[in-house]
């Protein structure tokens, strides 16, 4: 049997290639889970995804099940319950913005569209596929990662600037970045499926 080419950047942990193969560049509409990659990625800055990828599970507990509702409510005796909590990065700029970024989201999705759909809606609620051969091509952020940024910016998110945003496309499927070798690029037999 063949061994599976993936994308290198997972190969040095399970963790990572658990994530890679079953997570990473596929598309994601679920609210809750949207949310809780932003919570995520904005933990994630100047650090590595592994780091905050071990801790995934801390942050669903810290954060009671990633629920914005609940979080929005959080204030300052709760900021230092967080600072404690060894299971998280205990940043306290990225603790404040999580709960800052449940509010922003809790008033976004007031409106008449989920979360979910005002995103897809930037990439016409498909996927951009890309075909990069290397790690060198995929860019840190792109034009459209910008706009994301100065959008969720004048809502009142914070710790969503350019290059965090498109790690975060890439999370939750609005682009696909396996590189064209990988088993999951949708070019190849087990990524279209």
């Amino acid at each position: 049997m063949q061994e599976r080419i993936r994308c290198p950047w997972c190969l040095s942990d399970d963790t990572y290639t658990k994530y890679h193969d079953k997570e990473w560049g596929r598309p994601l509409k679920n609210d809750r889970k949207l949310f809780e990659f932003f919570v995520l990625e904005g933990a994630q800055a100047g650090l590595s995804w592994i780091t905050i990828l071990k801790r995934r599970e801390g942050y669903r507990e810290a954060f009671e099940g990633m629920n914005p509702e609940v979080i929005a409510r959080y204030g300052e005796r709760d900021i230092k319950r967080l600072m404690q909590d060894t299971g998280i990065i205990r940043n306290r700029r990225k603790i404040e913005s999580a709960i800052g970024n449940a509010r922003a989201y809790l008033k976004m999705t007031e409106g008449p569209l989920s979360f979910s759909k005002w995103l897809w809606n930037w990439v016409d609620g498909e996927p951009v596929i890309n075909h990069f051969k290397t790690m060198k091509e995929i860019p840190a952020s792109t034009p459209l990662s910008e706009t994301i940024s100065k959008d969720l910016k004048k809502r009142g998110f914070s710790f969503v600037g350019p290059t965090i945003m498109y790690a975060y496309m890439q999370a939750v499927g609005l682009v696909n970045d396996h590189l064209t070798n990988c088993f999951l690029h949708p070019d190849n037999e087990r990524g279209r499926r």
